[in-house]
């Protein structure tokens, strides 16, 4: 069998053949679409050392130089849109129509913002005599999810080179498609030997690698908050940096004066979106205890009316989750809400009955969930909605924070004055106010088990440097 080139260190695609292999698997048929090999240590040493060697001159680039490069990658993978898409889909999942438009689109989009911040940024500023100079950490580490994988990738991508970083990425092993096509962008648009450098493999080895490697300055992880302990403790004895961007648990308010129908069913979509494989899904909907029953016949509807199947088919909203693994554990969390009385409003074990093969979860909704319940205190990472009682503004507010997590959590309300105070005592990273999508530009991350540090826009980009103070620099 002949296999496309899937390592690109020190400038050059490599098919390393006697490496171990795993199957790729389309969630949606079961069957194997391909091989991906899995490198090891040595081959995160070498990418390594490439970036550690490419650095110095990297670094030294002027502005204009990168912003150049950044346009150069911006056109190009305009031109490659559709292949994005396409990858994304036939690897994690998601329904044609939304990796196209929503996945491949919030990649474009990070490049784009990068853009926008540095046509304009100043490294430089004075205090007093001292010149404060913000300058590219160094090599940076990446290691990026399936579930939005080039997102993940630009987010990280676009700034490190913005600052002047250097780069070793591990994609996952479940989607590697998506990064294959990003590094072919970045050779196109002439990004120089050994800035950039991709690594296949599986977190405990790949990643484990980067993490602990003493010429890696940063580490930037997205993933499970398991992962992420996995990977602080493995970069803590070389004293490297670690941004995190983790798991959630987020609550959605919705208080008594809100349109239920309305507020509900955009909870239900947006809590099923990308089959519920975000970090930040509304995944506990907090309602009066009064407005219980409405909401779950509103909430039934909803989830009711959602299309599964195909990712191909043009009226597909949602498709599989990405593995086997992954549809077993959710099967074991709704077990889990079943057995310790949570009431089930729709969906259930096993798969929608129309669909005998693929990885697919039906739409599920329980209601009287409590806060006790694993359903209400476990990431799920699939299409699961847990609406929970509340009695009072206060006690919302109490059941919101009432978790590990604190990544995003959504509040809706007729009064927007009455909002943003709920919001101001919510312990999250990110709060959405009356179904206020994300903005690229603000900062993405979260509180606790949910990280830290910030992505996206002007907090992502200062995430890739570090601070020197050169006092004395000029007069007082």
């Amino acid at each position: 069998m002949t296999y496309k080139p899937q390592f690109f260190i020190d400038g050059e695609w490599q098919t390393l053949s006697d490496r171990p292999t795993m199957d790729l698997v389309n969630p949606a048929t079961e069957q194997v679409s391909g091989k991906l090999h899995l490198g090891n240590e040595d081959d995160v040493d070498r990418a390594v050392k490439a970036a550690r060697n490419a650095f110095p001159g990297f670094a030294a680039t002027s502005l204009n130089e990168r912003i150049e490069l950044l346009q150069s990658i911006t056109d190009g993978y305009k031109a490659r849109f559709d292949d994005i898409g396409s990858a994304i889909s036939e690897q994690m999942g998601a329904p044609k129509k939304f990796a196209v438009r929503f996945q491949a689109g919030a990649g474009l989009s990070h490049f784009k913002q990068v853009l926008k911040i540095i046509e304009t940024y100043n490294f430089e500023r004075d205090i007093n005599a001292t010149r404060v100079i913000r300058e590219p950490i160094g090599v940076c580490g990446m290691i990026v999810p399936w579930n939005w994988p080039m997102n993940q990738i630009t987010c990280k991508v676009a700034p490190a080179l913005a600052a002047g970083c250097t780069m070793v990425l591990k994609p996952s092993e479940l989607a590697p498609g998506p990064a294959i096509i990003l590094a072919e962008l970045l050779e196109e648009a002439g990004v120089p030997r050994g800035v950039f450098n991709m690594v296949q493999g599986e977190g405990p080895v790949v990643g484990a690698a980067i993490a602990r490697h003493p010429d890696v300055d940063m580490v930037s992880f997205t993933g499970s908050t398991h992962g992420g302990i996995a990977v602080a403790e493995a970069a803590a004895p070389t004293i490297k940096r670690v941004g995190q961007e983790l798991g959630g648990k987020s609550a959605n308010i919705l208080l008594d004066d809100v349109d239920f129908e309305d507020a509900v069913t955009r909870g239900v979509t947006l809590c099923f979106r990308n089959s519920g494989q975000s970090c930040n899904s509304p995944t506990r909907m907090l309602v009066p205890r009064a407005s219980m029953v409405e909401v779950a016949e509103i909430a039934k509807h909803a989830a009711e009316g959602i299309r599964v199947g195909d990712p191909n088919a043009e009226d597909t909203v949602m498709g599989p989750v990405v593995s086997k693994k992954q549809w077993s554990g959710i099967q074991g969390h709704i077990r889990s809400g079943i057995n310790e009385g949570a009431t089930l409003v729709t969906g259930g074990l096993g798969r929608p009955d129309d669909l005998p093969a693929g990885y697919f979860v039906q739409p599920t909704v329980f209601t009287d969930v409590t806060p006790e319940m694993t359903i209400a205190r476990e990431e799920i990472f699939g299409p699961v909605l847990s609406i929970m009682a509340y009695d009072d503004e206060v006690h919302a507010v109490t059941i919101a924070n009432d978790t590990p997590f604190g990544l995003a959590a959504y509040v809706e309300s007729a009064d927007l004055a009455r909002a943003q105070a709920v919001a101001r005592r919510v312990r999250a990273g990110m709060i959405h106010l009356n179904g206020a999508v994300a903005d690229p530009s603000a900062p993405f991350g979260g509180y606790r088990h949910s990280g830290n540090g910030r992505e996206w826009g002007l907090y992502g980009l200062e995430e890739f440097t570090e601070i020197k103070a050169v006092m004395g620099y000029g007069e007082a």
